[in-house]
């Protein structure tokens, strides 16, 4: 991206798309239709995260997204977009940590679709922070 792009309104007849991506010290997320950003996200991670294993950074980085943007995404269908395969398969892996455990749960109350996208196609959510 060379330059930023303007945000545009939202148009609640239309499909959302969060695009996440965590690094080691922070995560990103854009919120989007039709290829159009909506808002972004961008947010350095505290020292008790950035320990965090790249699989529970991705994770948090969707809760944080979702959580920011509830208004739009509550009531309807919206994808997500992540570069982390294993996120694909969330619902049917079983739960191995207290972070999952926790977090999960708020999850289940939304209607969602997570898809993959390779980490250098992935530029959208990327983060001048790290």
């Amino acid at each position: 991206m060379t330059q930023t792009p303007v945000l545009a309104l939202p148009d609640y007849n239309k499909t959302f798309m969060v695009e996440i991506d965590a690094s080691r010290v922070g995560i990103g997320a854009v919120l989007q239709q039709d290829g159009h950003p909506i808002a972004y996200l961008c947010k350095t991670l505290v020292l008790k995260h950035q320990a965090l294993s790249t699989y529970e950074k991705e994770f948090l980085a969707m809760l944080m997204a979702l959580e920011k943007w509830r208004s739009y995404l509550l009531d309807r269908h919206f994808k997500i977009k992540t570069d982390h395969f294993s996120l694909k398969y969330l619902l049917n892996q079983r739960l191995t940590t207290p972070f999952q455990v926790k977090w999960l749960p708020k999850l289940l109350r939304v209607d969602y679709e997570i898809s993959y996208n390779k980490g250098s196609e992935n530029v959208v959510a990327y983060c001048r922070l790290f």
